[in-house]
């Protein structure tokens, strides 16, 4: 049972800009875990802070949760011009996850957004709530991630096929990310390594949702193609940012000397991802069993 108190205790943490930054994040995902509403007053009370790379990852667990009480605040942060754009991407993806037909109005108001970021996010996230108005409101993740995806993967499961779909830049976003997605479900170095061709496609949004899914996808094969987006100076911080990300998520030697490079990268939100990766890496290569580890923490005697 967890308590009012343990819950703003984590809170707490989440919000002090004075707390380093793995803490925080690890704070995060505790309270996207523990779920309800003072885990999303928390969370939302953060979107003041400076982090981009944070403000960007609240979003994305406020979608993951798939409570409507967060919808307020994700319509404010996608309509704030102030917000970085990434910030605004998620705000606009989490939208879509949450599922409910009542934001299709302003995720077709947003999906001309002068942002093409901003624009594509809404875009796929129009389409993903039709989809599930079609689908009567079936899930549209099935497989072995637990995330709520952009979009839902694709019947096809041959390999090859499926790599077509996805670097056909004619083709819809949508059916592109259905590939991606269907590709990740499938697995396997031949997968994996026609995900990462992906990271050399023209969208950048849709490279970044690229590294997000190899880091999901955790295999190996895809760690030169990764590091070498890391390195790319003049790759939107965005991409490099997931590819940081997926990196300490996959956890090999080679990861650690890709990071380690970048950890004071001129980029702040590549910098602070690396800083964020390298505690992930710590924990894929450690004995503990949760990332999200605000709980335990929290009740361990002094």
């Amino acid at each position: 049972m967890v308590t009012e108190q343990e819950v703003e205790a984590i809170g707490r943490m989440l919000v002090d800009p004075q707390q380093p930054l793995q803490a925080r994040f690890r704070a995060l995902f505790t309270l996207r875990g523990l779920g309800g509403p003072g885990a999303i007053s928390w969370i939302s009370q953060a979107f003041s802070d400076d982090s981009a790379l944070l403000k960007h990852e609240l979003a994305y667990c406020l979608g993951q949760m798939q409570d409507a009480r967060a919808i307020p605040v994700l319509m404010d942060v996608l309509r704030d011009t102030r917000q970085e754009p990434m910030v605004r991407h998620e705000a606009g993806e989490a939208l879509g996850a949450i599922g409910n037909p009542e934001v299709l109005e302003i995720l077709k108001q947003y999906s001309t957004d002068p942002v093409v970021e901003v624009a594509e996010t809404c875009q796929l996230a129009v389409r993903r709530l039709e989809w599930l108005q079609q689908h009567s409101g079936a899930p549209a993740t099935v497989g072995p991630y637990l995330s709520v995806d952009p979009a839902p993967p694709a019947e096809e499961r041959d390999v090859g096929r499926l790599r077509e779909a996805l670097l056909d830049e004619a083709r819809p976003l949508f059916d592109r990310y259905r590939a991606m997605f269907a590709l990740r479900n499938t697995g396997g170095e031949e997968a994996a390594l026609a995900l990462a061709e992906g990271l050399r496609c023209g969208s950048a949004l849709f490279r970044h949702e690229v590294g997000y899914v190899l880091g999901q996808l955790q295999h190996e094969a895809a760690v030169p193609q990764l590091a070498a987006t890391l390195a790319r100076c003049a790759e939107s911080p965005m991409v490099r940012h997931e590819c940081a990300e997926a990196l300490g998520a996959i956890a090999r030697p080679a990861c650690l000397a890709a990071l380690r490079a970048h950890a004071k990268d001129s980029e702040r939100v590549v910098r602070e991802s690396c800083e964020v990766a390298l505690d992930m890496y710590e924990h894929e290569s450690g004995p503990a069993f949760q990332y999200a580890d605000g709980l335990e923490r929290l009740r361990q005697p002094f």
